[in-house]
Protein backbone atom coordinates (compact mmCIF):
# COMPACT_ATOMS: atom_id res chain seq x y z
CA UNK A 1 0.00 0.00 0.00
CA UNK A 2 1.37 3.38 -1.02
CA UNK A 3 1.30 6.16 1.53
CA UNK A 4 2.61 9.72 1.55
CA UNK A 5 2.38 11.40 4.93
CA UNK A 6 3.06 15.11 5.37
CA UNK A 7 3.91 17.03 8.49
CA UNK A 8 5.04 20.52 9.42
CA UNK A 9 2.16 22.79 8.50
CA UNK A 10 0.81 25.45 10.81
CA UNK A 11 0.26 29.13 11.46
CA UNK A 12 3.08 31.59 10.91
CA UNK A 13 3.42 35.37 10.71
CA UNK A 14 4.38 37.06 7.44
CA UNK A 15 8.14 36.83 6.98
CA UNK A 16 8.31 33.63 8.96
CA UNK A 17 9.46 30.17 7.98
CA UNK A 18 8.11 26.64 7.95
CA UNK A 19 9.47 23.32 6.76
CA UNK A 20 7.16 20.66 5.40
CA UNK A 21 8.14 17.00 5.31
CA UNK A 22 6.61 14.11 3.40
CA UNK A 23 7.51 10.49 4.02
CA UNK A 24 6.67 7.95 1.32
CA UNK A 25 6.16 4.24 1.80
CA UNK A 26 5.20 1.41 -0.52
CA UNK A 27 7.15 2.76 -3.52
CA UNK A 28 10.74 2.94 -4.72
CA UNK A 29 10.81 6.63 -3.88
CA UNK A 30 14.08 7.32 -5.69
CA UNK A 31 12.47 6.38 -9.01
CA UNK A 32 9.70 8.95 -8.65
CA UNK A 33 9.42 12.63 -9.48
CA UNK A 34 8.77 14.32 -6.13
CA UNK A 35 6.35 17.25 -6.17
CA UNK A 36 4.74 19.76 -3.83
CA UNK A 37 1.38 21.28 -4.73
CA UNK A 38 -0.81 23.82 -3.02
CA UNK A 39 -4.39 24.96 -3.25
CA UNK A 40 -5.64 28.18 -1.75
CA UNK A 41 -9.35 28.73 -1.04
CA UNK A 42 -11.22 29.45 -4.25
CA UNK A 43 -8.14 28.91 -6.39
CA UNK A 44 -6.86 26.12 -8.60
CA UNK A 45 -4.32 23.56 -7.56
CA UNK A 46 -0.81 24.66 -8.53
CA UNK A 47 2.53 22.92 -8.46
CA UNK A 48 4.92 24.72 -6.16
CA UNK A 49 8.07 22.71 -6.81
CA UNK A 50 9.26 19.44 -8.24
CA UNK A 51 12.42 17.36 -8.16
CA UNK A 52 12.74 14.81 -10.93
CA UNK A 53 16.06 13.85 -9.33
CA UNK A 54 18.40 15.12 -6.65
CA UNK A 55 20.11 17.21 -9.32
CA UNK A 56 17.11 19.08 -10.73
CA UNK A 57 14.54 21.32 -9.05
CA UNK A 58 11.83 23.44 -10.65
CA UNK A 59 9.90 26.16 -8.82
CA UNK A 60 6.77 28.19 -9.29
CA UNK A 61 7.88 31.73 -10.15
CA UNK A 62 6.19 33.26 -7.12
CA UNK A 63 8.14 31.09 -4.66
CA UNK A 64 11.53 30.95 -6.37
CA UNK A 65 14.19 32.34 -4.06
CA UNK A 66 12.01 31.85 -0.97
CA UNK A 67 11.22 28.11 -1.05
CA UNK A 68 13.72 25.28 -1.26
CA UNK A 69 12.75 21.72 -2.07
CA UNK A 70 14.98 18.78 -1.22
CA UNK A 71 14.73 15.01 -1.10
CA UNK A 72 16.40 12.22 0.81
CA UNK A 73 15.97 9.07 -1.23
CA UNK A 74 17.61 6.89 1.39
CA UNK A 75 14.85 7.84 3.84
CA UNK A 76 12.00 8.14 1.30
CA UNK A 77 11.42 11.75 2.29
CA UNK A 78 10.91 15.06 0.53
CA UNK A 79 11.03 18.48 2.14
CA UNK A 80 9.85 21.99 1.39
CA UNK A 81 11.68 24.73 3.27
CA UNK A 82 9.59 27.90 3.08
CA UNK A 83 11.16 31.23 4.05
CA UNK A 84 9.88 34.79 3.99
CA UNK A 85 6.32 33.53 3.88
CA UNK A 86 3.61 35.85 2.59
CA UNK A 87 -0.11 35.87 3.22
CA UNK A 88 -0.66 34.74 -0.35
CA UNK A 89 1.23 31.52 0.47
CA UNK A 90 -1.70 30.45 2.64
CA UNK A 91 -3.00 27.16 1.24
CA UNK A 92 -3.25 23.43 1.76
CA UNK A 93 0.09 21.97 0.73
CA UNK A 94 0.18 18.43 -0.61
CA UNK A 95 3.09 16.24 -1.56
CA UNK A 96 2.96 13.89 -4.52
CA UNK A 97 5.11 11.26 -6.19
CA UNK A 98 4.83 10.69 -9.93
CA UNK A 99 6.11 7.94 -12.17
CA UNK A 100 3.44 6.29 -14.31
CA UNK A 101 0.76 7.54 -11.96
CA UNK A 102 0.61 10.08 -9.18
CA UNK A 103 0.35 9.21 -5.52
CA UNK A 104 -0.84 11.96 -3.17
CA UNK A 105 -0.44 12.85 0.45
CA UNK A 106 -3.35 14.00 2.59
CA UNK A 107 -2.39 17.66 2.64
CA UNK A 108 -1.33 20.00 5.42
CA UNK A 109 -2.61 23.51 6.10
CA UNK A 110 -0.20 26.44 5.98
CA UNK A 111 -1.64 29.73 7.17
CA UNK A 112 0.34 32.95 6.95
CA UNK A 113 -1.34 35.70 8.91
CA UNK A 114 -0.50 38.57 11.18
Amino acid sequence: QVQLVESGGGLVHPGGSLTLSCVASGIRFGWYVARWYRQAPGKQLEMVAQMPSIYTTDYLDSVRGRFTMSRDNANNTMYLQMNNLKEEDTAVYTCAAYLYETYWGQGTQVTVSS
